[in-house]
C-alpha cells in the first residue's frame, strides 16, 4: 500500500516516513500543502496522513480541493492543536480521522490500517486470489501447502496486483507506486521482478498467473 505524508515539520516527517516503511508501507513525503494536492490528485494513494498547519496552502483547503474533485482517498488529519473546534473543521471538509500530535505511533498505524480496510482491504494481514495468499506480515506467498518467501520489491509488486485482479496495471504506475515520482528506475527493473514472481508462482503450484498485456504492462488472473 501506498501512503503520502504531507507534513512541513522535518523531524516527524522524517520519523513517519521510517515508521511507515519499517511497516510494509510505500510512502511519499512532502513538506507543503501545494506540492501535497498536486500528489493526491493522481489518485495513487490508499491513504493520506495531512497535517493541517502548513506553508504555501494549509491542510484544510487542500483537503476542500480533494473532495472538491472527486477523490475519495481516506484523510487522516495531524495537528498539534488539540482544539474541538479543529477536529469538527476537518471532518466537515472531509476527513475521514483526526489524530493530535504528539501521538503514539501504535495508534497511527492501528487508524491507518482501519482507514485503509474501509477501501476494500477486508484482511489487514493478507491479500488473496482464487487460493493465492499473500501475508503481509512475513512476506509469504503460499497456495494450499506450499510457499515461498518474497524480497520486498516482489512483496510490493504482488501487493498491487493481488489489489488489482483482472486489470492491467501499467509499468509506469507500479514505478509511481512502488520506486515513487522522483525515481529513475527503468521499465527492465519491473521486468525482472515479474520474473522472479512467476517463477516462485509455479514453484508453489499456484493456478495463478501473471499476464503480460504488450506493451502496457501487467495483470493477474487464474489460469
Amino acid at each position: 500500500m501506498k501512503i503520502l505524508v504531507v507534513e512541513d515539520e522535518e523531524a516527524l516527517a522524517a520519523a513517519l516516513t521510517e515508521i511507515l516503511k519499517r511497516n510494509q508501507y510505500s510512502v511519499d513525503t512532502v513538506d507543503n500543502g501545494e506540492d501535497g494536492l498536486e500528489y493526491a490528485l493522481t489518485g495513487l494513494y490508499d491513504c493520506i496522513v495531512l497535517d493541517i498547519m502548513l506553508p504555501v496552502m494549509d491542510g484544510l483547503t487542500v483537503l476542500r480541493q480533494l473532495r472538491k474533485r472527486k477523490i475519495s482517498t481516506p484523510v487522516m488529519l495531524l495537528t498539534a492543536k488539540s482544539d474541538i473546534d479543529d477536529k469538527i473543521n476537518g471532518l466537515d471538509c472531509g476527513a475521514d480521522d483526526h489524530l493530535t500530535k504528539p501521538f503514539v505511533t501504535g495508534e497511527l498505524l492501528a487508524r491507518i490500517r482501519a482507514l485503509t480496510r474501509r477501501t476494500g482491504e477486508v484482511n489487514v494481514d493478507t491479500f488473496n486470489f482464487h487460493g493465492l495468499t499473500l501475508n503481509k506480515q512475513t512476506y509469504m506467498l503460499s497456495y494450499g501447502n506450499n510457499s515461498v518467501k518474497l524480497s520486498l520489491k516482489e512483496y510490493q509488486i504482488m501487493e498491487v496486483l493481488l489489489m488489482n485482479p483482472n486489470q492491467i496495471i501499467t509499468k509506469e504506475r507500479f514505478i509511481e507506486k512502488i520506486w515513487g515520482f522522483e525515481s529513475d528506475v527503468e521499465y527492465n527493473n519491473i521486468e525482472v521482478y515479474i520474473s522472479f514472481l512467476r517463477k516462485k508462482i509455479q514453484s508453489i503450484q499456484s493456478k495463478a498467473t501473471i499476464h503480460t498485456a504488450r506493451g502496457v504492462g501487467y495483470y493477474l488472473e487464474e489460469k
